[in-house]
């Protein structure tokens, strides 16, 4: 069972938490099968589009975006709030942003270059709940509610994390820098799964939260329907996707909920 007073990523040296995140044949096999389920998906936009449409039947989202505007809305994401927030929370824990990533990437590389998660299988989106203490994580769990048993096999494998059965545990382990963090998030999809409205869980930041433009992408981008939402609000043609993104620099408040 993972240690409660600490993790690997806080008290092991650099050079350990390396070779823990790349991980053995094991762990290996599972990067290359889940960078081939991901390539699959990018050469098959109609399982994208067949997934949007379901979410929009079921009255989780009102409309369904273009493959451009998911894109650009992923782009402006990670611009706008995953990244600015990641920087702030990883000053505030004294812990390297860029040494951090590299491990992410080391552990898994795919959910590194998937910010709205449409282009990744379940386990993938799992392994990314698992693997970062989330900005909130009820985007990643709303999603995944979207697959057929989706929450039952993330709530078996965080399980699985916490008794130390789980097969990414040495890896997973090199990058989770909070010790309880698998328990709340338990916690929060039992409770989540029993009513979906029950309060999100927030992850506590440093100063971020104090800009305008950072609260308002994170209550924009922050659940599935919010970030579906934006998406639709953007250009549909390439050149004026560009034009935007290179024009616009923070988050526009005018486009907040």
């Amino acid at each position: 069972m993972m240690d409660t007073a600490t993790t690997p990523r806080l008290r092991a040296p650099p050079l350990a938490l390396l070779r823990a995140a790349i991980g053995g044949p094991r762990q290996l096999a599972g990067k290359s099968r889940r960078l081939a389920e991901t390539a699959l998906l990018w050469l098959d936009p109609g399982t994208i589009d067949a997934r949007l449409r379901a979410l929009r039947d079921r009255g989780v989202i009102d409309g369904v975006p273009t493959r451009l505007q998911l894109v650009f809305g992923g782009i402006d994401m990670v611009r706008f709030l995953i990244e600015p927030g990641a920087r702030d929370y990883y000053a505030q824990r004294g812990i390297s942003f860029g040494f951090h990533q590299l491990l992410r990437v080391l552990d898994d590389p795919v959910s590194m270059i998937d910010p709205t998660g449409f282009l990744s299988a379940r386990d993938t989106i799992i392994g990314h709940l698992m693997q970062v203490v989330h900005l909130n994580p009820i985007y990643d769990v709303q999603l995944l509610d979207s697959y057929p048993g989706g929450l039952d096999e993330l709530e078996r494998q965080i399980e699985q994390m916490i008794d130390g059965t789980h097969p990414r545990r040495a890896t997973i382990g090199a990058i989770v820098e909070d010790a309880g963090y698998h328990q709340r998030l338990l916690d929060y999809i039992r409770r989540y799964r029993v009513d979906p409205s029950t309060p999100e869980m927030p992850r506590e930041q440093g100063d971020a939260r104090a800009d305008p433009h950072f609260a308002a992408a994170e209550r924009t981008f922050a659940t599935l329907p919010g970030f579906i939402r934006y998406a639709c609000t953007l250009p549909t043609g390439a050149p004026a996707l560009v034009r935007r993104l290179r024009r616009v620099r923070r988050f526009p408040l005018e486009q907040a909920p």
